[in-house]
């Protein structure tokens, strides 16, 4: 199948975007049926805002104390108070013990 490059409106920002052949036919090679909907700068920002940044950003840490050995840590999720949470050390050993 021969594909021509498309010129496509983002739905975010409004601006003309090409949708070039070789894009289209790696769309098809993944089983994508749908045309891109957001231009690639918003698509990125998109990501960014729904992955926290992007490979390498920094993660948001919180407090917590260890329920096995007491010692206090950050770990990337904010504690609820309904589940045990462990440091680093001692989340290993559970984790392997099973």
């Amino acid at each position: 199948m021969s594909f021509q490059d498309k010129s496509l409106t983002c739905a975010d920002c409004g601006a003309t975007f090409t949708f070039s052949a070789e894009d289209q036919e790696f769309f098809q090679s993944k089983g994508y049926t749908n045309e891109p909907k957001r231009c690639p700068e918003c698509r990125q920002a998109r990501k960014a805002e729904r992955y926290g940044g992007g490979y390498g950003a920094q993660r948001q840490m919180f407090p917590a104390v260890c329920a096995q050995c007491g010692k206090e840590t950050e770990v990337p999720f904010q504690p609820r108070g309904d589940k045990p949470v462990y440091c680093s050390d001692c989340f290993r050993k559970v984790r392997d013990s099973r």
